[in-house]
């Protein structure tokens, strides 16, 4: 049909039914150009596809921020293929939503082996919780992937937040819960056996080159949404690449080599929740214009099943593991990284260890919280004890009392006894 009606169009102008501007060849030609162009700019921003294969089925996937943007398109794919999932979500397993949600995923994917475990990454204690009680079990469970999808970011203009345990909340859900996280859960994963391929896998975006220096604290005054997102992406890869010298640096008891490798992968520009709220300036006003605005967003970025390719490709492509970890993916390919300081070994040494300093003393500052809590609870607890055991005494006092007055009024008096007696 298409060569006929061309045919047709070279060789007798177009139709009655056509526009006048079709029986133009110049604006004809000017048309297609114009279209093909935005078919380019449109493909060039879709970004490149993941063609890696491999089989997933048995592979224990652990992964944070499974449930919403390229996480949630991530967690799909690797469903789709067999891999056992394991959500990290801050809501419990029970929610209506995330049981909806994992039935759903289980059904689309035809793979029962999703679950959900509570870990709020806004919580040092929670995920100590969770972790300590992962690499607790014995045997050692299976752990083959951890995929670090969840990030938080405040909208341009919006104010510096902080966690209930003090921590500002960019640099605690970013980066210290992730350093939290892969050091507790270190163990596990050194544990893995030789022939196991394991993956450390950290999402990240370009962000990270207009980052601030981390030798520096970011103080309050300096202060700003960009500045802190950035800076809380630059740590987390020049962590990466200092937990990789780390996994590096053990010996296994066979003294085999270290099969564990972290791989950065950069989704690139795409229309996720973080996104929508990083546009729209996180107000009602900023929503209403990326609504009516939406073919432009559409246009230039990426939706989130293309979003999470070069994640796909950093978990599934063989050939990573081949040679050292820390490799940088992008677009389905291998880059180098756009700033120095990303391993530098000093930075890395400085940032561990105040990073360590910082978990150390929240934590010691909310186990006194807990206690004291606890204390105060037992207390009341006793209290109303107490309360309710005094209001039984008095129930009863009060039951023997009315007892008493009852036999009293009962019992004759002695001048009716007198009467009684005499006819």
């Amino acid at each position: 049909m298409p060569l006929p009606f061309i045919y047709e169009l070279v060789s007798n102008g177009a139709p009655e039914w056509a526009p006048e501007w079709m029986s133009d060849p110049w604006r004809v030609l000017q048309v297609v150009v114009v279209l093909g162009i935005l078919y380019l700019i449109k493909r060039y921003s879709s970004g490149t596809t993941n063609t890696a294969e491999r089989d997933m089925h048995g592979r224990v996937i652990m992964m944070t921020g499974g449930t919403s943007g390229i996480g949630a398109a991530t967690a799909r794919d690797l469903a789709t293929r067999g891999a056992q999932l394991v959500l990290l979500t801050r809501l419990p397993p029970s929610h209506p939503f995330l049981a909806d949600y994992i039935g759903e995923l289980r059904e689309q994917t035809n793979n029962e082996m999703i679950y959900a475990e509570q870990v709020d990454l806004t919580s040092l204690h929670s995920i100590r919780q969770f972790a300590t009680k992962w690499i607790d079990n014995a045997p050692p469970r299976r752990l083959d992937m951890l995929i670090l999808c969840a990030a938080t970011l405040t909208p341009p203009g919006g104010k510096r937040t902080e966690t209930d345990e003090g921590i500002e909340e960019m640099w605690m859900v970013n980066y210290l819960a992730n350093f939290h996280l892969m050091g507790i859960l270190s163990p596990a994963l050194r544990a893995q056996p030789f022939d196991r391929d394991v993956r450390i896998i950290i999402p990240t975006c370009s962000s990270y080159i207009a980052s601030p220096s981390l030798s520096e604290a970011l103080v309050k005054k300096q202060w700003s949404p960009r500045k802190a997102y950035a800076r809380s992406k630059l740590a987390m890869m020049v962590f990466g690449q200092a937990f990789q010298k780390h996994l590096d640096a053990y010996k296994r008891p066979d003294d085999l080599p270290m099969t564990a490798r972290v791989l950065f992968a950069d989704p690139g520009f795409a229309r996720t929740p973080g996104m929508r709220r990083w546009l729209t300036r996180g107000s009602l006003w900023g929503l209403a214009v990326y609504t009516f605005s939406y073919i432009i967003p559409w246009f230039l970025l990426k939706d989130e099943a293309q979003g999470a390719q070069s994640i796909l490709y950093a978990a599934i492509e063989p050939s990573l593991v081949r040679g050292p970890g820390g490799k940088f993916i992008k677009e389905c390919m291998e880059v180098d990284f756009a700033r120095l300081d990303v391993k530098d070994d000093e930075i890395a040494k400085q940032l561990w260890e105040a990073s360590d300093k910082l978990v150390e003393k929240t934590e010691k500052e909310q186990a006194a919280m807990r206690a004291l809590e606890k204390k105060n609870r037992e207390l009341k607890e006793k209290e109303k004890q107490d309360a309710e055991k005094a209001q039984e005494m008095d129930a009863l006092v009060d039951a023997i009392k009315k007892g008493k007055e009852k036999e009293a009024d009962k019992k004759p008096s002695r001048r009716q006894k007198k009467k009684g007696n005499n006819p």
